[in-house]
């Protein structure tokens, strides 16, 4: 919780400090996506040169971006005097949250996300005037590869491993070979991530958004579960009708989506009628306050931030809209909950730093 003083000169040096960060965030953005940290990690230092040459790029903008990563302290760099001459090294530490995409560490794809969705500051900000939204569809590849490849490392680790096997009843099911509707499955490792950790279990992911559900087949493919795992580009009432082919769902699950939806209601409700009298309803979203208190902590920070440039403008985009926003406080889970047919909600005791997992009973 931020307890910076009132002064013209705290602000400044506050607003100062965020914009040297925003600009190490877009350079790690072009880091990531051009292929250097890749590059670098674990060569023992290269040359710009080297660099360009093993990343198809220009030696000029190559020794321009090494600099700075040094500069700002992401890289170490050598002392010679002839620029072309100078190698810059990946520190072992840093490696880790640069290049390897199933730690809990890697930071990279946030990076990738904010530069996403700056791109369409323009739609956004033309939104808050009109009242409109930015969809999920606009925002493109960046954003919807970047929210997934952050949560790539929780799904396909924390989540069967720990988190679900910690609720007997659903580790129960899923051992037996249960069922498991993911709803808003994006790129699919949530559902990937189920599969693996439970071999006998079946998974259908469903999600509105086509390029998402193109990719999630590819990664069930890649990662040896296609077999068990299927995708679907459908909307609520879809989901509904194929379920009632079958005896319903021994898990539902929706994993950090249900604050971006215009309807939350609608698919809680879809929810409760896949599960059926024996299913378990599960929704995962962020574990931010349980009341509104400013100023908040870094998480009450991050979310709002979030809400403000992609959360609330997606939800918003379809009307009309219950505008949650990526701030979605238990109170409003459980009023949404009470309206869709359950009774109440269980906060479940899985500990984790930015997520809250909700049984809906």
């Amino acid at each position: 919780m931020t307890t910076t003083p009132h002064t013209t000169e705290a602000l400044v040096e506050r607003l100062f400090g965020s914009i040297l960060a925003t600009l190490d965030v877009q350079a790690a953005y072009l880091g990531d996506r051009l292929g250097y940290y890749r590059a670098l990690a674990g060569t023992g230092g290269l040359t710009s040169s080297e660099l360009a040459a093993r990343t198809d790029t220009a030696e000029r903008y190559a020794r321009e971006w090494l600099e700075q990563q040094a500069v700002t302290g992401i890289l170490t760099v050598s002392r010679e005097t002839d620029v072309t001459m100078r190698r810059f090294t990946m520190p072992d530490g840093h490696v880790e949250p640069l290049t390897d995409v199933l730690s809990p560490n890697h930071v990279l794809p946030l990076a990738r996300l904010l530069v996403g969705v700056g791109k369409q500051v323009d739609a956004l900000v033309e939104a808050y005037r009109s009242g409109g939204g930015v969809t999920w569809a606009q925002h493109g590849a960046d954003v919807r590869e970047a929210q997934a490849a952050a949560n790539r490392p929780l799904f396909l680790g924390a989540l069967g491993e720990d988190y679900l096997p910690s609720v007997p009843e659903i580790d129960a099911a899923l051992r037996g070979g249960g069922r498991v509707a993911d709803i808003g499955c994006g790129l699919g490792w949530s559902s990937i991530g189920i599969a693996l950790a439970y071999p006998d279990a079946t998974v259908d992911g469903f999600d509105v958004d086509v390029p998402s559900i193109e990719a999630a087949r590819r990664n069930a493919a890649e990662t040896g579960v296609g077999d068990r795992v299927r995708f679907h580009a459908a909307d609520a009432a879809t989901v509904v009708t194929a379920a009632a082919e079958h005896d319903g769902y021994a898990l539902v699950a929706a994993f950090e989506c249900i604050h971006d939806l215009s309807d939350p209601v609608s698919v809680l409700a879809t929810m409760r009628a896949l599960a059926g009298q024996n299913g378990t309803v599960l929704v995962m979203d962020e574990r931010v306050a349980e009341t509104f208190t400013a100023p908040g902590d870094d998480v009450e920070r991050l979310m709002y931030g979030y809400s403000l440039v992609c959360c609330l403008a997606d939800a918003m985009a379809h009307q009309p809209s219950a505008g949650t926003g990526t701030v979605m406080r238990p109170e409003t889970l459980r009023r949404y909950a009470v309206a869709a047919g359950f009774v109440d909600i269980e906060v479940l005791g899985i500990e984790d730093d930015f997520f809250r997992f909700y049984r809906l009973v």
